[in-house]
Order: structure tokens, then sequence, then C-alpha cells
């Protein structure tokens, strides 16, 4: 019996530090095209083209594709949506939260705009969520029979509602979820390095 237990105990020492080194390994992945990061959405475009053909091909899986959709739709939202909700400012006045918000006058010190789901993280999620949709295409049990004009239908509506509400959030509470860098003009008697007196800077 205690032969027995020393096995399993062993094996599942070994089990964990296999899973640890292949998640090490994942990671060492990741650190390594983190800065490719036009090289990083052409493959998510390739990936979601070939799932696109695939479906067209075997003319089903029209639930996986919808899943996909709204996925990659929410995902989309969180990437646009701001990290400290401009809309939470009146509640965040009456709790005392001085958090930081975004500029909304040409005289608020610059802040550059932090996303409530930052772009590496955009397209991790969405990578795997692909390559996890294109596994599902395998496998018959998920090509359920439904009527796909109405999940087309259905899905462009819900696109073109979220959307709507955010561009109005956006005008509302004037901001766009891009950073361009901030304007910097230099001093009379500093120098400026690499340009002409009089030429701003922009920093990115």
């Amino acid at each position: 019996m205690d032969t027995l237990g020393g096995m399993d105990k062993g094996g599942s020492a070994s089990a964990v530090s296999s899973f640890s080194r292949i998640g090490m390994y994942i990671q060492h992945i990741l650190d390594r095209v983190t800065p490719f990061v036009a090289i990083r959405w052409i493959t998510n475009f390739v990936l979601l083209i070939i799932f696109a053909l695939r479906i067209f091909y075997v003319q089903g899986f029209y639930i996986i594709a919808y899943g996909l959709g709204i996925f990659l739709l929410n995902q989309f939202i969180l990437f646009l949506t701001p990290k400290q909700d401009p809309s939470l400012r009146d509640m965040d006045d009456d709790d005392g939260d001085h958090a930081p918000r975004l500029p909304t006058r040409s005289t608020d010190e610059f802040r550059p705009f932090m996303r409530r789901l930052p772009e590496f993280k955009f397209w991790y999620t969405t990578f795997k969520a692909i390559v996890i949709s294109l596994l599902l295409t395998s496998l018959s049990i998920f090509d359920i029979p439904v009527f796909w004009p109405v999940l087309v239908i259905y899905f462009f509506t819900l696109f073109f509602l979220t959307m709507r509400q955010r561009i109005a959030h956006m005008i509302q509470y004037r901001y766009v979820p891009f950073s361009y860098g901030k304007v910097k003009y230099p001093g009379k008697n500093e120098g400026p390095p690499g340009g002409a007196p009089g030429i701003k800077i922009s920093s990115y």
C-alpha cells in the first residue's frame, strides 16, 4: 500500500512539473511575440478567415460561429471601454473616490487612455477563442441544426445597438479609445534635440 501511495504521489508531482514546464514555455512564447503587434493581429485575422471558410465549406456549426461572434464583440467592447468609466463620476464623488479620470478639456492634464481590456489580453483571448472554435468544428456533436439567418440578423442587430451605445458614450464624455502621446514644446533656453526651435515634439 505504501508503495502504491508513493507511486501516486510521484505521478502527481511529475504531472504538476510537466504542466509547469508547459506553462513556462507558453509564457516564454507570449513574451517573445508581445512586441510584434501587427504580426499577432494578422495571425488572428488569418485564423478567422480559415474559420469562416470552414463554416462555409461544411455548411454547419452555426452555433459555434454565433458564439464566437458574440464573444469577439464582447471583447471588442471591453477593449474600447475606459478602465475608469466616466459615467460613474458622480457616484465616485459621493463615495469620496478620487480615482484618475479621462481629461475632458484641453487644459486638463494629459493622461493616456487606460483600457478595461489591454491590447495584449484582447489579442490573446481572441486568439484562444478562434483556435478553440476551429477545434470544435471537428466534432460533429456541436453541429446543431439551426436556422442560421436568424442568428445572423440577431448578431448584427446586437452589434449595431452595442456600438451605437458605445459611440454615444464616447461623444457624451468626449474621449477616444486611443492615445497619441502628449505634445511637448521645448523651452526658450533649451536646445531641442533633433529639431529646430519652435517645432513641437510628440512622445509616444
